[in-house]
């Protein structure tokens, strides 16, 4: 198998309650084969409420000898892009996070605008493996403890090291989250804000406006009204770890404010050590004031030591 069979049979990258896309589709009527001179989209690799992901060859890249130069390619939705400040907000994306730099994740290379279209776009590392959200399908019970303890660790440290910077992120939930390389990948910055509010010299973009939260991972508040804030993260988070634990959501998919409404109890995963779920339960606060902190949960779970990973055998029996 050569070197492009091999990227194109493995990668997966995905929007916000996206699907991959699974068959080929045509490309939207405004949107060029080849993006200013350089990018040559290929295919489309997910769809979501706002936009699209395309694998794209950056043929620039690949004049100098580049032996995989494709590239995840990020462009807003036709609907999206004749709003306004529709490239604001993909800019925004951008700035949040090129200055992140993790192993946990994504990398960004570029924010460009085609001359030809007017169509911005963000470049970005093509990720491969599976999104947690298709790993779980296969593990209804949730990943086996030593496993889940792992990738936890590393995803609260990504999200951790992004609030250090001053980023948060908005929309944690298994389908922004990569499995691959021996470990987990955190993506899609696209609902995320600086922790002071905003940017300097961009627009106050109302992500209300865009029917922004993922009910099933929002905190109360933010389905309230209320600004992203470090708290909102740690609540998505710990649902996230909830089903990495047990497979399950832990208020049966409900929205917090769903969940509040019809007073659903909520129960230790089996596997989980009995020691961490004081931690847990208080980052699944509907309360902000008494929600654990993202420090405080990183160290009950870092506490916690690890074992052998387990992930490439997991991957390849979810391949």
């Amino acid at each position: 198998m050569n070197a492009e069979a091999k990227v194109a049979s493995a990668d997966l990258t995905v929007m916000a309650g996206a699907t991959p896309a699974r068959a080929a589709r045509p490309l939207p009527r405004d949107l060029p084969g080849i993006l200013c001179g350089r990018y040559q989209i290929e295919r489309l690799l997910g769809v979501g409420g706002m936009g699209a992901v395309y694998r794209a060859r950056d043929l620039l890249r690949e004049q100098f000898g580049e032996p995989q130069p494709w590239v995840a390619l990020k462009t807003l939705s036709e609907d999206f892009a004749e709003y306004p400040d529709a490239s604001a907000l993909l800019y925004s994306e951008f700035a949040l996070t090129a200055r992140l730099s993790h192993r946990n994740l994504v990398r960004f290379y570029s924010f460009e605008v085609d001359p030809a279209c007017q169509r911005a776009f963000i470049t970005m590392e093509l990720l491969k493996g599976n999104t947690l959200d298709h790993v779980l399908h296969q593990y209804p019970s949730g990943l086996p403890w030593a496993e889940a303890q792992r990738l936890a660790v590393s995803l609260l440290e990504a999200l951790r090291y992004a609030h250090d910077q001053g980023v948060l992120h908005g929309d944690l939930k298994p389908s922004n989250l990569m499995l691959g390389d021996d470990d987990i990948r955190l993506f899609d910055f696209g609902l995320g804000q600086a922790r002071e509010g905003f940017l300097k010299g961009l627009p106050r973009l109302a992500r209300s406006r865009f029917a922004a939260w993922t009910p099933r991972y929002a905190a109360p508040e933010l389905l309230d009204g209320a600004t992203l804030n470090a708290a909102a993260d740690v609540y998505a988070v710990a649902c996230v770890i909830y089903e990495l634990c047990s497979g399950q959501h832990p208020f049966r998919r409900q929205s917090a404010k769903q969940a509040q409404a019809m007073e659903l109890p909520l129960t230790a995963p089996a596997d989980l050590p009995r020691a961490l779920w004081p931690a847990l339960r208080a980052a699944l606060e509907f309360d902000p004031a008494k929600r654990s902190s993202l420090p405080d949960l990183l160290r009950a779970f870092r506490a916690q030591r690890p074992s052998a990973s387990l992930l490439t055998r997991l991957l390849r029996r979810t391949a």
